[in-house]
C-alpha cells in the first residue's frame, strides 16, 4: 500500500494538531506525517499522494517554516502527484486575508503540475477576501479551518473532508474507511 505524505508547518501548534487529527481519521498505517521545517524535497518527492497544511499569519503571510521551504518548493515537479490542502486562519480578525497562505501554496504547486483534490465550500464562513477562494465557485482550494472563531466546527469538518479525501485518493474502503471522531 502506498502511503500518503502529510506535510505541515506550525508555529503555535494548531496546524500540527489538525494534521494529527487528519492522520487519526485516515489511519496511521496510511499517513506519514512531517513538519515541513524538518524535510527535504526528496521526502516530498517520495509520495504520489500528498496533504499539505499551512496556516496564514497576520496580514496574509506564509507561516515561517513554509516560507523557508518556499524556494525548494518552487524548484519541485508535482506532475503526477495528487495533493489535498488544508489551511488555518482567523476569518474575523483577518477577514481580508483569510487562508491566503493556502491559496498561495495552491498556486505554486498547481503551476508545477499538481492535481488538486479536496475543495471545500465557503458556506459557513464570514470573510471579506481570500486567495484560497476559487472565483465564482463558492469553494476554497482546500479545507478551511478556523481554530480561533469556529473551533467547535473543526471535528465535523475534518470528518467530512477526510471522507472526501479517502474517495479522491482511492483508499481501500473509501469514505467508509475513515474513522469518525468527535474531537
Amino acid at each position: 500500500m502506498r502511503k500518503i505524505g502529510l506535510f505541515y508547518g506550525s508555529d503555535e501548534g494548531n496546524t500540527e494538531g489538525v494534521a494529527l487529527r487528519i492522520q487519526a481519521r485516515l489511519g496511521e498505517e496510511r499517513v506519514d506525517i512531517y513538519d515541513i521545517a524538518d524535510v527535504t524535497q526528496l521526502e516530498i518527492a517520495d509520495y504520489d499522494q500528498l496533504i499539505f497544511g499551512i496556516p496564514t499569519w497576520d496580514f496574509g503571510q506564509i507561516q515561517s517554516d513554509w516560507e523557508e521551504f518556499w524556494e525548494d518548493l518552487q524548484s519541485m515537479d508535482f506532475t503526477g502527484k495528487t495533493v489535498a490542502l488544508f489551511g488555518l486562519g482567523d476569518q474575523f480578525g483577518y477577514g481580508d486575508y483569510f487562508l491566503d497562505a493556502m491559496g498561495m501554496l495552491h498556486d505554486e504547486i498547481v503551476a508545477r503540475g499538481a492535481t488538486i483534490v479536496g475543495h471545500w465550500p465557503t458556506d459557513g464562513y464570514e470573510f471579506e477576501s481570500s486567495k484560497a477562494e476559487i472565483e465564482g465557485e463558492g469553494m476554497f482550494v482546500g479545507l478551511a479551518i478556523d481554530e480561533d472563531q469556529q473551533e467547535d466546527l473543526t471535528g465535523e469538518r475534518l470528518n467530512r473532508w477526510c471522507r472526501q479525501i479517502a474517495e479522491a485518493f482511492g483508499l481501500e474502503g473509501g469514505a467508509d474507511s475513515v474513522l469518525e471522531l468527535d474531537d
